[in-house]
């Protein structure tokens, strides 16, 4: 086999790009909704700031990409792997603005008197977060079982999201006091779905950067 010292030196370079904005992400999910759950501002505020380190990076992964597909012109795997960390760290950035958002849901609620203790949403945030996790985690290690694992676990939470978002929409349409706070509860955790549901995405793209074809099944 023909040595590519430089080629792997770039690659790995990347993935420890990928890596530690991935650990960005994974922080800001858990992090939202403590800031939700707490109603710690000094906490909410950091999360919103560090949303343009997360945008940062996403622009340094794509220009590495960029530099490696034009340097060291890629063939089959090793192109689609680059193509799929591309599309990868766009879900990543995209994650970071929902945390961006779940950070200024907690402002918003700083004075508002909760009628419960949140336990479903923390739980669906450490969810999605471990999914996220995963998620890289099976990229980088080019583990498609791991990828499958995460994607089904996606139905979890799903099911979880549908149960809290019909006990808060049948909250808001009895309970006239509470209704505003139940309404942002259940765009919480629609956040929180959606953040889910990138981490699905990121699995797709380790099964197409090492099978070429969108199939988890």
């Amino acid at each position: 086999m023909t040595p590519r010292p430089k080629m792997d030196q770039e690659l790995i370079a990347i993935n420890d790009k990928v890596t530690e904005m991935t650990e960005e992400i994974e922080q800001a999910i858990v992090d939202s909704l403590r800031a939700i759950k707490e109603k710690d501002m000094d906490l909410a505020r950091a999360i919103i700031d560090n949303d343009e380190k997360i945008d940062d990076m996403d622009d340094e992964i794509n220009e590495m990409c960029y530099l490696f597909l034009a340097t060291q012109q890629p063939l089959a795997g090793d192109l689609r792997y680059c193509i799929s960390i591309m599309k990868m760290v766009t879900d990543l950035e995209r994650i970071g603005d929902h945390c961006e958002d779940l950070a200024k849901y907690a402002i918003r609620m700083e004075n508002e008197e909760y009628y419960k203790e949140l336990i479903d949403l923390p739980r669906m945030a450490e969810m999605a977060a471990g999914m996220v996790k995963n998620a890289i985690r099976a990229f980088l290690d080019r583990d498609l079982k791991l990828a499958r694992k995460v994607w089904k676990a996606d139905e979890e939470v799903d099911e979880l999201f549908r149960d809290v978002y019909e006990e808060q929409i049948g909250i808001a349409a009895t309970d006239s006091k509470n209704a505003r706070l139940s309404i942002m509860f259940a765009f919480v955790a629609a956040h929180l779905e959606r953040i889910a549901d990138y981490a699905t995405n990121i699995c797709e793209e380790t099964v197409f950067s090492l099978e070429g074809a969108y199939t988890m099944e």
